[in-house]
């Protein structure tokens, strides 16, 4: 564990910098939290579950260690991406008596000034969320080997023994996810798009796509995939707009797909919106399961879901108890990492015989039998 004395510093940090560089917290608290001013807008500290005055039965010591979370754009209340990752920081503070605080970024140029203000309070871990953040990650784990942070969405490239990356072979999950839309849709062509063309939105496409292929290849179908092509496709250059997701969705659904994938974060919820004014067409989620982290149940087919807050939880723990070593996670269908959600309410409307077919998949997958990324 780092400095004990940083508590009066981290205060004074606070004051001075956190207020100028992040963004207002949300309103209300995220889902999964207790706390109404969690993190907060100075990235304060939090109240561990189960303490105060009306606490009740037992409760978490807590402990000195602090864990530190920077967001991407979205915030932590984002239904998806930022969200998981911050449940598994929520977990650590209700089950580890760890404290915790964390900055939100609401473009890219908070990345710099939240992590300065964080490696100022001395924070034990810091965990920086996605894949925009690794340069200043990068830079600030080469300049401090002894302060320890894990990565979420980002591999430790720089080989250094302070940094854990938490990452994702969503590929997997994604594939089962595009061989179900292959099977369940009605108009023969689905679509997707991403936020933007990098390797941790493109990874869900792929394998969205594979799952398509290798669908049309069992079944001598030819269901068709908008918006990706392995290579190229369409994006919203953009994590916030639910504007940009609803034309997207539009322009995909007015050539023909009924089944949309967004790979966008909360710009799904303009997919949503575009869907359910239409009356007609589903969405698949990412990152979370969207039937029970939105308000979308209705139209949620299923989702790909990507374990982020079972990756952070544990990075914490492991840096708690001094077993954190550096190098790289990887989440999968084997160790449960990612997954498949259930299709909910659409469970009764499948094609007789699918879900026996992903299960089969699945183990296919595990056992290396099948790739997860086009072929053509």
């Amino acid at each position: 564990m780092r400095k004990t004395t940083r508590r009066m510093f981290a205060a004074a940090v606070a004051g001075a910098l956190v207020l100028t560089a992040c963004g207002e917290a949300p309103d209300d608290a995220p889902q999964g939290s207790d706390n109404e001013d969690t993190g907060g807008e100075a990235g304060g500290e939090t109240e561990p579950e189960g303490e105060g005055d009306d606490a009740g039965g037992e409760t978490t010591e807590e402990t000195d260690f602090l864990a530190c979370m920077i967001t991407d754009q979205g915030g932590v209340d984002d239904g998806s991406f930022n969200e998981t990752a911050y449940n598994g920081l929520l977990r650590a503070e209700s089950e580890l008596g760890v404290q915790v605080e964390y900055l939100e970024s609401q473009s890219e140029t908070d990345f710099q000034p939240n992590m300065q203000a964080f490696i100022q309070q001395d924070c034990d871990l810091i965990v920086p969320v996605g894949f925009l953040l690794a340069e200043v990650t990068g830079e600030a784990a080469e300049s401090d080997p002894d302060q320890l942070f894990a990565i979420v969405d980002y591999p430790n490239e720089w080989g250094v023994d302070n940094v854990l990356g938490l990452t994702f072979n969503t590929s997997e999950a994604a594939f089962l996810a595009g061989y179900a839309a292959a099977a369940q849709t009605e108009t023969g062509t689905v679509g997707t798009y991403g936020g933007l063309n990098i390797p941790t939105v493109t990874i869900f496409m792929d394998g969205f796509l594979a799952g398509v292929e290798h669908y049309n290849e069992a079944k001598g179908e030819d269901v068709q995939v908008l918006g990706w092509d392995g290579s190229d496709g369409q994006f919203t250059n953009d994590f916030s707009s639910l504007d940009l997701g609803r034309s997207v969705t539009e322009t995909l659904m007015d050539n023909g797909a009924d089944i949309i994938l967004p790979v966008a974060g909360p710009v799904g919820g303009g997919s949503a919106a575009a869907i359910q004014d239409r009356g007609e067409g589903l969405l698949i989620w990412v990152d979370t399961d969207g039937y029970e982290s939105t308000d979308f149940g209705s139209i949620m087919f299923t989702s790909v879901m990507k374990q982020m807050d079972v990756a952070v939880f544990d990075a914490i723990e492991a840096a708690l108890n001094g077993t954190f070593a550096g190098g790289d996670y990887v989440g999968t269908l084997e160790n449960e990492g990612v997954a498949l959600a259930s299709f909910h309410d659409f469970e009764s409307d499948l094609p007789e015989g699918l879900q026996g077919e992903i299960d089969e998949l699945k183990a296919q997958i595990i056992a290396g039998e099948l790739e997860t990324t086009p072929q053509g």
